[in-house]
């Protein structure tokens, strides 16, 4: 696509900074934001400002990469050039701002084809000194040679001083992908995308694959820093309250000033068409014992280019058309299909790449089903070409394209930042970003289009059957890949080590024993910008909000600014419930919103929710109370949101499907929970520090214990259970009767709603939404859950190649006058020792610790860790090292500050409403959260050590860890010496 031309554009008056041109500017009501587009006159580097009322200020440095190789340049490259740079030259000035920062969001990603520096904050002073930082990172890094060491990849002796001992590979990154290549959905995207992109950047593993990451250099690193690190090559993103102009006057004195022109363009080239559809098959490593139907079966097709923003919007809403519930007809075929047990991970359209990429498929098949799968979804895709679909259901799928563009985020992260990833999507391929923003006039273009029946059929026929660009990929498991790779891997070291004379064995051992001393310094923090105390905001805002009866049930109003959307959300007190019946919860609000209710099955359900709501969506939320952790309360919450105009039908629908909620449909049942069971355990490389966690903090709280129970490692495997349950009639008639006794207790118990809507519609929406529950009527006592029983420490194992480690012990709650000094503690912790141990010197992608307030427990974690036994020690080493060091006041105040900025961090208007309405209902009422913030603000040193001492009793101990088979190989003598219950997840055994 031609660049867009603004040669045109007649502009409003702006004041800009004489360094800069304006380029386009133009106001998008429906995200309430004027994009003002500018570029650099002597760098010709591009600055997109997204003109905002919000005080949260984002600010972006992009930059466009293109590796040509699995060697993760880019990667490494982002994680190396914050290790110091001309301004800067300590040796972690990334990490160290974050703790001397109020920042709201700080991070740097790498992506396909480009690598971004974000961050965001509501501070001025602190927003200046992140740029200041940020700015001198990217174009004026040092790229030590230790730190590539580091952070890339490194030869080690695992005696460090002994040339005679083996050799191994260490580095963050390096660890980093090794687990994340364990992620299945990682392995196949990564398998699809070399065979759709055989000759482009995306045919490789941008992230890195650790077969291939040691054999990047650091000569190749500097290069690659050169050709790609410039301005010219450079996308700057901002969001926020302040004037582009503010903004310009940095960028022009903090770096741009030193560069001109560079005519080097750096561009991903469209790919190569296939002529003929390809079939192509892989492994991925799974668990030992996994069963035979266990393979992947999915297709990928290439379409159209992706900053064109009517062929994205066509290809979305293809793709809605096929998959957006489960009453469209290509996920209903996939979801109902005997050939797999639940559909692919990667069902959807992915628009971030040069080209947009279309894929959908099976996972659980037969390892011959290929052909069938091959021929089940294009037979679907043919009948929606011969049949087409109803209008009203195209409609749907407009409806909720409308809804997702109005709908203001942030609650993730902040709203800013995701309107910038969209301006970078489009910018990385030279396209227009005010028309991948302003998407309105195409949905109207759309609108009118799917009146004409034979649009959708065209469609699918033009992007999809007649389409040869199109790969079938079939994935087996392989119990035995990760012993193959970990034995290749030694190979090529012992093949190294013999090929190695004594000076480059020293050479070896110097650079350890540098990195080491590197690693062990105390830098100068002072040369480093900082905010501090005094400059955190002296309160926190409050919620206004009204409150109304309608019969028994409060209903709670929050006026804000939502862009014309109304939220709602029904709440029932959890009541005495039974061990079974628990153990039923996580498939129970699964099946919210996805059965059928009245006379309407779950197809029927499905198009009534897509033409009214964006979809309702249950879950548990639970809490300690605030001042005795042993005594926890939960509610079930289910939720949807829609457009104002649909108010009353919104109200209507929310009720329905949760009073008339119907459990008659066996199958569905049964399709739901092995597609709820195939997310939790790909879930688990990703979230393995948080399962550790769980399993070590679940005998210190029944709240704990619950979430171990039924969110955690065991209820994974519990889930597992019920699924082999459900594969007989009567097991599935007897669970389909306990669902709906155990509804019947939920939706009996004692009831609150809450609306968030703008301030002009409340009051009708208030209206609509009590005189549903207007007859509701409390039938069930709230629960009282009985006090977490002691169990043995555990040590799950799966098919990661990297290591999840846990320490707990026994707390307090958030009342109790030590629970702000342990929560500061975990920042102390974390910044002083843990990150340096775990992290830098350890290799693991993170570690730390943390006070778990509503649990009443405090946990050490590392993640994505190449290390068992010697982590464990490095937790028990950060407290002598907490008694027996002297501590700055800078560091107190620096984990001071970590704690207020997330205390502090703001989310969407509708975020925050709802965050302040469920803070309330488990007795977090703002003068508590007031009073625990200042108690924050005044804790000392010695508050650290005294709690420190007080509540980190040896006997008190709780060890967990998520590992492997190579590393039980290990570390059995010490698992079974710490007396650690040793379990398969894949079996529970």
């Amino acid at each position: 696509m031609a660049d867009t031309d603004f040669s045109e554009v007649d502009f409003m008056s702006v004041s800009q900074h004489p360094a800069f041109e304006l380029l386009q500017q133009q106001t998008i009501d429906s995200l309430q934001i004027e994009l003002q587009s500018y570029r650099h006159k002597a760098t010709g580097a591009l600055h997109y400002h997204l003109a905002s009322e919000q005080k949260e200020n984002v600010f972006m440095v992009a930059l466009r990469t293109v590796p040509e190789d699995s060697t993760g340049v880019a990667h490494i490259l982002e994680h190396t050039a914050l290790c110091g740079s001309e301004r800067y030259p300590v040796r972690d000035p990334f990490f160290m701002m974050i703790r001397r920062s109020l920042n709201t969001f700080m991070n740097a990603m790498t992506s396909s084809d480009w690598t971004a520096y974000p961050f965001a904050s509501e501070n001025q002073k602190d927003f200046d000194n992140l740029m200041q930082v940020y700015l001198d990172a990217v174009f004026f890094s040092r790229l030590d040679p230790l730190d590539f060491a580091q952070e890339g990849h490194r030869l080690e002796f695992a005696e460090t001083e002994n040339p005679d001992s083996e050799l191994v590979y260490k580095g963050v990154v390096y660890n980093e992908m090794k687990g994340a290549m364990s992620s299945i959905p990682s392995q196949l995207w990564q398998s699809i995308c070399s065979h759709l992109f055989p000759t482009t950047t995306y045919h490789y593993n941008s992230g890195g694959d650790p077969k291939h990451i040691p054999e990047l250099s650091y000569e190749q690193l500097k290069a690659f820093y050169q050709s790609h690190y410039h301005p010219s090559n450079a996308i700057f993103v901002s969001f926020g309250d302040r004037s582009a102009e503010d903004h310009h006057e940095k960028m022009q004195s903090l770096a741009l000033a030193r560069f001109e022109r560079r005519d080097e363009r750096i561009v991903v080239d469209r790919e190569q068409r296939l002529s003929v559809p390809i079939r192509v098959e892989d492994v991925y490593t799974a668990d030992r014992g996994q069963a035979d139907d266990s393979s992947h079966v999915v297709m990928g097709w290439l379409m159209g280019d992706s900053v064109n923003l009517e062929e994205t919007l066509e290809a979305q809403f293809l793709a809605s058309v096929l998959l957006d519930n489960s009453a469209s007809p290509l996920l209903q075929a996939l979801e109902t299909s005997d050939l797999g047990s639940a559909p692919s991970p990667l069902c959807g359209l992915e628009d971030s790449m040069r080209e947009l990429t279309f894929v959908c498929g099976l996972e659980g098949c037969k390892r011959d089903a290929t052909e069938a799968v091959e021929a089940m979804i294009l037979d679907t895709i043919q009948q929606v070409i011969d049949d087409g679909v109803a209008y009203n259901k195209l409609a749907a799928v407009l409806h909720q394209l409308e809804l997702s563009q109005r709908e203001i985020g942030g609650d993730s992260y902040p709203y800013g930042l995701q309107l910038g990833m969209t301006v970078l999507n489009s910018a990385t391929h030279y396209g227009d970003p005010l028309n991948a923003l302003d998407v309105d006039p195409v949905l109207e273009r759309l609108a009118s289009r799917i009146e004409d029946p034979d649009y959708i059929r065209q469609l699918a026929k033009r992007l999809l059957l007649d389409n040869p660009h199109r790969v079938t990929l079939t994935m087996h498991p392989d119990e035995n890949l990760n012993e193959r790779l970990e034995a290749e891997e030694k190979a090529r070291l012992a093949e190294r080590a013999a090929q190695l004379n004594a000076q480059e064995k020293q050479a070896i051992i110097d650079q350890a024993l540098a990195l080491q001393e590197r690693q062990s310094m105390e830098e100068d923090e002072s040369i480093l910008p900082k905010v501090g105390v005094e400059d955190v905001a002296t309160d926190i805002p409050e919620h206004s909000f009204t409150q109304q009866q309608y019969g028994d049930v409060c209903l709670t109003a929050y006026p804000t600014g939502t862009n014309g959307l109304v939220y709602q959300q029904v709440l029932f007190a959890l009541p005495e419930l039974k061990e079974q019946e628990k153990a039923l919860l996580p498939l129970y609000t699964q099946l919210i919103g996805e059965l059928g209710h009245g006379q309407l099955d779950y197809l029927a359900a499905q198009e009534r929710q897509a033409e009214i709501c964006g979809g309702i969506n249950a879950y548990l939320s639970m809490r300690g109370d605030a001042d005795d952790a042993q005594h926890f309360t939960g509610w079930l919450t289910v939720s949807t949101r829609g457009l104002s105009r649909h108010q009353e039908a919104l109200s209507e629908c929310l009720h329905d499907s949760i009073t008339e909620l119907r459990f008659d449909e066996g199958k569905r049942i049964q399709e739901i929970l092995s597609q709820h069971v195939a997310r939790r355990e790909m879930s688990v490389s990703n979230n393995g520090h948080g399962l550790a966690m769980q399993a070590a903090t679940a005998s210190l709280s029944p709240g704990a214990r619950f979430q171990h129970d039924v969110y955690g490692l065991k209820g994974l495997v519990a889930l597992k259970q019920l699924l082999k349950k459900l594969g007989s009639a009567d097991g599935l008639a007897s669970v389909q009767e306990a669902l709906q006794q155990l509804h019947q207790k939920l939706i009996g118990s004692e009831c609150r709603l809450l609306l968030i809507a703008q301030a002009e519609q409340i009051e009708t929406a208030q209206k609509a939404f009590g005189s549903q529950w207007q007859s509701h009527k409390a039938q069930h006592a709230v629960a009282a859950f009985p006090a977490a029983q002691q169990s043995p420490d555990e040590a799950w194992l799966n098919n990661a190649s990297v290591n999840y480690c846990a320490l707990a012990f026994p707390t307090v709650a958030m009342g109790h006058q030590d629970a702000a000094a342990l929560t500061v503690l975990g920042g102390f912790l974390r910044n002083g020792f843990l990150h340096r141990s775990i992290r830098e010197q350890g290799g693991a992608y993170g570690g730390g610790a943390s006070q778990d307030n509503g649990n009443a427990c405090f946990r050490f974690y590392s993640y994505r860790d190449p290390r068992l036994v010697d982590t464990f020690s490095d937790f028990e080493a950060s407290l002598e090292w907490l008694q027996n060091h002297e501590h700055s006041d800078d560091s107190l105040e620096q984990a001071i500050l970590g704690v207020i900025g997330s205390l502090d961090k703001p989310g969407s208007p509708a975020g925050e409403a709802r965050d302040d309405f469920h803070s309330r209902l488990f007795g977090r009422n703002p003068q508590r959260r007031k009073d625990f913030r200042q108690a924050v603000l005044a804790v000392n040193i010695e508050d650290l050590k005294r709690v420190a001492n007080t509540y980190f009793a040896p006997e008190k101990r709780r060890l967990a860890a998520l590992s492997h088979e190579a590393e039980l190989k290990r570390s059995r003598e010490w698992l079974e010496a710490k007396g650690m219950n040793i379990q398969r997840l894949s079996t529970g055994e």
